[in-house]
């Protein structure tokens, strides 16, 4: 299977993930990879003494699962060159144990670059919750395979 090409990339063209639950194991696991054990993640006790009430989520876990979700629309395969970064990325909400997030990316932006076999597609990406709410929120670039002549 072959994702979409630069080319096949539309502004205003919207795409949605399915849903995914984050769980205790999500957040031990992530912190274990990272070495993140800061206690608003992993301390539960001291956690209900905060704004929070409960540990959160890592907001680069919640990021990461979010781009595992994309993945799996496979509008990648085999036309992605590099990720080329984040404009801007916000953490609006907390995520927390048991929240269930999707992410919807809507394209903004395709530019043409001096090699003619790759152009460079911005989007939108919106993580979103159970309730609606956006928990994060990015401008993303992504340099991309052009249509083979």
């Amino acid at each position: 299977m072959v994702g979409l090409y630069w080319e096949e990339w539309e502004i205003g063209k919207s795409f949605q993930t399915a849903a995914r639950t984050v769980t205790e194991t999500d957040i031990v696991n992530f912190a274990g990879i990272s070495g993140d054990y800061n206690p608003l993640h992993i301390n539960e006790e001291y956690c209900k003494t905060t704004q929070f009430g409960t540990r959160i989520a890592h907001g680069p876990l919640v990021y990461s699962i979010a781009a595992g979700l994309l993945f799996q629309l496979h509008l990648y395969d085999d036309t992605l060159i590099a990720f080329l970064g984040f404009e801007s990325l916000k953490f609006t909400k907390p995520v927390k144990i048991g929240d269930t997030i999707y992410a919807k990316v809507v394209v903004t932006e395709l530019t043409e670059t001096s090699k003619q076999d790759r152009g460079v597609m911005k989007r939108q990406l919106n993580v979103i919750n159970q309730h609606g709410d956006i928990v994060q929120d990015a401008i993303q670039a992504f340099l991309m395979k052009r249509k083979p002549v």
